[in-house]
Order: C-alpha cells, then sequence, then structure tokens
C-alpha cells in the first residue's frame, strides 16, 4: 500500500479513535453526567499538565540545541501571554454581543446591570476556555500528526505502532477535554463536533509531513512549546480558579487526588508510549 494512504489511514485512526473512545462520556445519563463533570474538572487539571511539562516540553528541548533553549522558553512565555491576550478578545467579544445581559436593562441604581455583567463575564470566560482548548487540542494533534508521519517515514511497522500509541495516551486527555467543553457550555453534540475537527488536524501534520518533514522538523519544538502553553494557561488560568468555588476539605481532597490521577496516568501512558515506540 502507498506510505502516503498509511500515513493518512493511521494519522486518522491515532486522532478519531481516541476521541470516539473519550465520547463515551457523553453517553452517560445528563444527571450522572453533571455529577461527574466536577470531578473531570479535577482530572482534566492533573491531565493538561502532565501532557505539557512530562511530554511536549521536554520532547521540545531534546530536539534542539542548547543556544536554542533560551528562544524555546520565549516561545512557551509568548504562548501563555499570547493566550491571555486572545482569551481577552473572546471574552471582549462576547460581552459586546447581542445576546450579553450587561446590556440588559437595569435599574436606575444600576444593580442589575452590575449583577448582569459579573454572570456574563463569568459565561464569557467559560466560552472562551473552550475555545482554547480546541486550539490548543488541534496544535497538539497536528504535531502527533508529524510524529506519525515521521515514525512511518522511518518504519512502516513503527509507523503503526506509534499511532497506536497516541491514540492510547490521548484517551485521557480526550476525556478531560469533553469535560471541559461542557463546563464551558457547548452541547454534548458540538462538543463532539469541535473535538472531532481537532482531531482532523492529526491528519493535517501527518500529509505536511510526508511532503515536507525536513522543513517542518526544524519547527516541530516550537509547535510542542506552543502546544504546551496553550495547556498550561488553561488548567492554570481557566480551571484551577473554577476549583476555588468549593473550600470544603472532602471536597478539597477529591479535587487533590483527581488531579494527581490524572498526572499518574498521563505520565504512566507517556512512559508505555515511549517503550512502545523505542
Amino acid at each position: 500500500m502507498d506510505l502516503l494512504i498509511l500515513i493518512v489511514i493511521f494519522t486518522a485512526i491515532g486522532g478519531i479513535l481516541s476521541v470516539m473512545a473519550a465520547a463515551v462520556f457523553l453517553l452517560l445519563p445528563d444527571h450522572r453526567r453533571n455529577a461527574v463533570l466536577p470531578h473531570g474538572i479535577s482530572f482534566a487539571i492533573g491531565a493538561l499538565l502532565a501532557v505539557a511539562f512530562w511530554g511536549l516540553i521536554p520532547e521540545a528541548f531534546s530536539a534542539i540545541k542548547p543556544e536554542q533553549f533560551q528562544s524555546l522558553s520565549g516561545t512557551i512565555l509568548a504562548g501563555v501571554l499570547g493566550f491571555f491576550v486572545l482569551e481577552k478578545l473572546l471574552i471582549w467579544r462576547h460581552c459586546h454581543s447581542g445576546d450579553c445581559e450587561a446590556h440588559g436593562d437595569e435599574d436606575e441604581h444600576g444593580h442589575e446591570h452590575v449583577h448582569a455583567h459579573a454572570h456574563s463575564h463569568s459565561h464569557g470566560m467559560a466560552r472562551s476556555a473552550g475555545a482554547l482548548i480546541i486550539l490548543g487540542d488541534g496544535i497538539h494533534n497536528f504535531v502527533d500528526g508529524v510524529l506519525i508521519a515521521a515514525a512511518f517515514l522511518t518504519d512502516v511497522q513503527l509507523g503503526i505502532v506509534t499511532s497506536l500509541a497516541v491514540a492510547a495516551h490521548e484517551i485521557p486527555q480526550e476525556v478531560g477535554d469533553f469535560a471541559i467543553l461542557l463546563h464551558s457550555g457547548y452541547s454534548k453534540s458540538k462538543a463532539l463536533f469541535y473535538n472531532m475537527l481537532a482531531s482532523l488536524t492529526t491528519v493535517l501534520g501527518g500529509v505536511l509531513a510526508y511532503f515536507g518533514l525536513e522543513d517542518l522538523h526544524d519547527k516541530l519544538p516550537y509547535f510542542l512549546a506552543l502546544a504546551a502553553s496553550s495547556f498550561i494557561y488553561i488548567a492554570v488560568a481557566d480551571l484551577i480558579p473554577s476549583l476555588h468555588k468549593k473550600t470544603d476539605t472532602k471536597t478539597s481532597l477529591q479535587q487533590i487526588a483527581l488531579i494527581a490521577m490524572g498526572v499518574l496516568l498521563i505520565c504512566s501512558l507517556h512512559g508505555i508510549a515511549h517503550h512502545m515506540e523505542v
């Protein structure tokens, strides 16, 4: 079979299979899914931070020379600041749209305006977190596609194993993504659609790598750095503050345990995937 066709098939498997496996989360009854959702946010924080600090950043630094360390660190910094600006623009756009409650009726003292503006601002932040997770996931999946194609160009069996390893370690992250999108106000169908759309960038990365891997190779660490910065920003700026709304001891311990579970699972799967690739 033509190598390009194999790359297209297995990059699609690597991206779409993980989304479909994680989509089982959407099949839960509404009441059960709503009960699980806050726990999913805690798990997602751990998974996102582990993917960034245990997988993407070390991989990026291992692919460059020491004299490039500062520029790569600068890319991570620029990414975090860039996503802050992007989120500001997304919130601003929501707040100035026609359905923004901040522009509804208010009493003569402006009390209703203040309350509605606070509600709309909070809703706008949640929606922007969903948009950022789609963008960050798209970048991450694009890099996965490049890695799968590179493995296929080295050896077909290595390519097949790499694509299956990618799908396996993506599943817990995709479950976290679904939790974030539902938390951000997306419907089940939209969460599935946007996650599937982001997964298709795996195929795009694979095809572009096939035709120009040498040109992409030097830029790959910077794509990894941008994907990492998006996951760090989402976890720290959008998700962690939502956990502080409940401060009782039981809930706090549950949050810590689930964050730790997310970290440990991603680190374990990353280790297994690394050994399979070797």
